[in-house]
């Protein structure tokens, strides 16, 4: 409760600021004109521009009213098949998201990777920490397309990639969620990439198996397999939350289970660089022809589309782009 008002203490006080700064504006522009003053004028305008689009962030920040949109937040990268080249797909979007994290100054932790034999990566996950880590990111679960022309390919054809993110929130300490231990199944193994002889010589990652729900989790970053445990429950434990989260979405919501459920078949963004450049969300029909910024952590735009219709409901009937 304390959160919640806390939040909505903000948003007012965020309104009533903006609410000021155009009324005082709207009075410089007045005397501008009055006095025939340009500069002042163009002055007024273009802070007028700038509270606009303040603005907008805060009508965004207004919809990250969920129960868990103020956390911390998991990202899960997977590569789909095609070996190379969707796994270079999949190191792709995990840069984006990261560049995303560091331009709100959130920080980025490597939790689990896999590299991918020739490039690229087959797996990853991240947590993003920051406050909204979880509101502003967790419209990105779902499948992504990426359409190039590969550059592992001597013909130089054009190529079609899948790679699945899946985004699910760190839960609070205070919330109990109960695991029984006769439903894991726990497996150690040797951890790979970066870390020096210790991750060669020892089996310390550990991952975790929900029999119940099939959910797998697995963590390689610290040198304990007991810390790794302890971080690999954190992760099965918000996994068994967000899961439920969906669930009760699904049911308020009354939509088709395509719309929580992560899978092949289910793409919400088609990435195309080649012959021509165009970033498409296949829900919303918010475009980008400038695909180098969006796989640069440029994606706010596409966030605030989504949120925005999860909150209306809205439909948009969108043609998927070749």
């Amino acid at each position: 409760m304390m959160t919640e008002r806390r939040r909505l203490d903000e948003a007012v006080a965020a309104t009533r600021a903006i609410e000021i700064e155009l009324s005082d504006t709207s009075e410089l522009i007045e005397m501008a004109e009055a006095e025939g003053d340009e500069a002042m004028a163009v002055e007024g305008v273009a802070a007028l521009k700038t509270l606009a689009e303040r603005a907008e962030r805060d009508k965004v920040a207004a919809l990250l009213a969920g129960e868990a949109d103020n956390n911390d937040s998991y990202i899960e990268v997977n590569s789909g098949a095609g070996g190379t080249e969707s796994q270079d797909w999949a190191e792709m979007l995990r840069r984006m998201y990261q560049r995303w994290a560091e331009r709100h100054g959130y920080k980025v932790e490597i939790i689990d990777i896999h590299a991918g034999e020739q490039a690229g990566i087959k797996n990853a996950t991240m947590l993003i920490k920051g406050p909204q880590a979880y509101g502003w990111s967790k419209t990105e679960s779902g499948v992504h397309r990426l359409v190039r022309i590969s550059p592992y390919d001597s013909a130089a054809r054009r190529h079609t990639s899948f790679a699945s993110v899946w985004v699910y929130p760190q839960i609070d300490d205070d919330i109990d969620i109960d695991i029984k231990e006769s439903d894991l199944k726990i497996d150690t193994y040797r951890a790979s990439g970066a870390g020096g002889q210790h991750v060669n010589t020892t089996d310390s990652a550990v991952r975790i198996t929900h029999v119940p729900t099939g959910v797998i989790v697995a963590c390689q970053n610290e040198r304990s397999q007991h810390k790794n445990r302890a971080t690999a429950m954190k992760m099965l434990k918000a996994r068994l939350y967000e899961r439920e989260l969906a669930i009760r979405e699904a049911a308020a919501a009354d939509v088709e289970a395509g719309k929580t459920d992560i899978g092949w078949g289910h793409q919400i963004r088609s990435y195309v660089l080649q012959p021509y450049q165009l970033v498409k969300d296949l829900r919303t029909g918010k475009t980008s022809t400038s695909p180098s910024d969006v796989l640069d952590g440029d994606i706010d735009p596409f966030m605030a589309a989504a949120l925005s219709q999860r909150v209306t409901g809205d439909k948009v009937d969108v043609e998927d782009v070749d």
